[in-house]
């Protein structure tokens, strides 16, 4: 059984795709998984961390969503992390939801296009863009577990419990009774009272699907300016550490 975990918060800058892309390759280097992250911003920016060129790949993601023509073997691109391999994006899925309005089936092109896998990885890590839409919609449809990174702040909680409703409620809609959230990860971590206090209330939101917080750290940031994960610019360091606890506690949320 393939895990089908995405990556998901409206607002922009949490380190969503930080997330998703350390821990995707955790779980491929790491764990031995067989491992396929699937960009779906128009930012590029998963690709970008692993060391693509994410402007000159193609075809990419938006062509495997709006030309039948292409499958999904001639978008999957490997990375340098064994076991992990990637599905870029660059800035023409912002057409997608325009391409695709006039295909009452449009929220679950995602799916079926990735369905073609089946038995091929053992995790599909799918990295959303930071708005509501159709791309997301496609995101949720497509996967079983929700991640929600939330930066500790004030205001973030009113976003969070906005996603979880949304989870909720695109679960009802669509009859997808596995979409779930299954791990809530503190971001942006500074030991303020503040801080402290939107943990506790994520923690009585989410009982025991709230992972460590994650503060900042320099190496994660240098790693991605470098075109690489966590594990291979800087694996001893805090950063490292830091990120390993919470892809454990990804990893642990699904069992």
């Amino acid at each position: 059984m393939t895990r089908r975990i995405a990556f998901i918060n409206e607002k922009g800058g949490v380190g969503k795709t930080t997330l998703a892309v350390n821990v995707a390759a955790f779980l491929a280097g790491k764990k031995g998984r067989r491992v396929l992250l699937v960009d779906l911003d128009t930012q590029g920016h998963a690709g970008k961390a692993l060391g693509l060129d994410v402007r000159t790949v193609s075809p990419n993601v938006f062509h495997l969503l709006t030309d039948e023509a292409v499958g999904v073997g001639e978008v999957v691109r490997p990375t340098a992390v064994q076991g992990l391999d990637v599905i870029p994006s660059w800035k023409e899925m912002a057409d997608f939801p325009t391409e695709a309005a006039a295909d009452p089936d449009r929220a679950l092109r995602l799916r079926r296009a990735l369905s073609a896998l089946d038995g091929r990885y053992d995790v599909l890590v799918l990295d959303a863009p930071p708005s509501l839409g159709l791309t997301t919609t496609n995101v949720l449809l497509a996967a079983e577990e929700v991640v929600i990174p939330v930066a500790t702040t004030y205001l973030a909680l009113d976003g969070c419990a906005e996603m979880s409703d949304t989870v909720t409620r695109v679960a009802a809609d669509y009859r997808h009774p596995a979409l779930r959230v299954t791990q809530v990860v503190p971001t942006l971590y500074r030991k303020t009272q503040l801080a402290d206090e939107v943990v506790a209330t994520l923690e009585r939101y989410f009982p025991r699907r709230v992972s460590e917080p994650m503060t900042l750290n320099v190496a994660i940031d240098e790693a991605q300016s470098h075109g690489k994960t966590i594990w291979e610019y800087a694996p001893w360091s805090r950063g490292a550490t830091i990120l390993q606890k919470v892809a454990e506690a990804i990893d642990r949320a699904g069992r």
